[in-house]
């Protein structure tokens, strides 16, 4: 029984830092891969909480050097104090609605079923973005050109994550193509924006389930810890090279057939 869930702990690792960053939801996934492996009780809920840790430390350690630039430039340099005022900027809505929605959300939306209209819903979205952007030519080429506007206006379009399956990589990412950001800098700048929006939902998370953490689950969480911390840097870099020569209609395909898979699978369940 402890080596099934050092397994399940892996593959939910792998899962969460496989998806996390790409715009198919990874908490989407994470709940239709944790039904499937009967890991959906309170503490694999908990549990699936916790390994987004691992995913966005792999962002801290790709960009370290830039976050230690800006870390101590804060006091003397423009444009560290732009940046980090933009992550601010952009972070507080999704905070906010998170916030005040938070109960209702755990509640009556984590489920297969609206996982799966959101995937399809969002993929059908994707598309139409990118068939918006091939007519558009991008106003700002990399993260260090956006504005306090821009940030506000992807931190509003993060909120849109909050529902279960719309995936916050692709609400930011696309939000930032709608908004005249191009891929690169959309992509880059969702990776920053994840620093403090997983780190505030992953605390406060985390703190509301203390009391269901056991010293006898450590080792599990390590695993999926880990998991999700190599799985997610392999990830970060894949697709900053991905979006320097492709488009996200791929993931838009993948979102939309897997939803449908998804759809189809609910609706040969028994009743009842």
């Amino acid at each position: 029984m402890e080596l099934v869930l050092f397994w399940k702990a892996l593959i939910l690792g792998v899962v969460e830092g496989l998806t996390e960053f790409l715009p198919v939801s990874s908490t989407g996934h994470l709940i239709v891969v944790g039904d499937w492996l009967g890991f959906n009780d309170q503490t694999g809920k908990t549990f699936m909480v916790a390994i987004q840790l691992g995913a966005i430390l792999a962002v801290c350690w790709e960009y370290r050097l830039r976050l230690t630039a800006v870390l101590r430039g804060l006091g003397s340099e423009v444009q560290a104090r732009r940046f980090a005022g933009n992550l601010i900027i952009a972070f507080l809505p999704a905070a906010v609605s998170g916030y005040l929605a938070h109960d209702f959300i755990k509640a009556y939306l984590f489920s297969p079923k609206t996982v799966a209209i959101a995937l399809i819903v969002g993929g059908a979205a994707i598309l139409g973005i990118e068939y918006r952007y091939r007519s558009h030519r991008p106003q700002r080429e990399t993260v260090d050109q956006l504005d306090w506007r821009d940030a506000l206006r992807i931190g509003c379009a993060q909120c849109l994550a909050l529902f279960p399956g719309v995936s916050r990589s692709g609400a930011t990412i696309m939000g930032g193509l709608v908004f005249g950001l191009s891929r690169q800098a959309a992509t880059e700048f969702s990776f920053f924006l994840a620093i403090p929006t997983m780190f505030a939902a992953t605390g406060y998370d985390m703190l509301r389930s203390w009391d269901f953490l056991q010293a006898a689950d450590l080792p599990v969480f390590a695993v999926g810890f880990t998991a999700a911390f190599f799985s997610g840097l392999a990830t970060v870099r894949g697709l900053l090279r991905f979006v320097a020569h492709h488009s996200f209609a791929v993931f838009a395909i993948y979102r939309i057939i897997f939803g449908g898979l998804l759809l189809w699978l609910i609706s040969r369940q028994p009743l009842g």
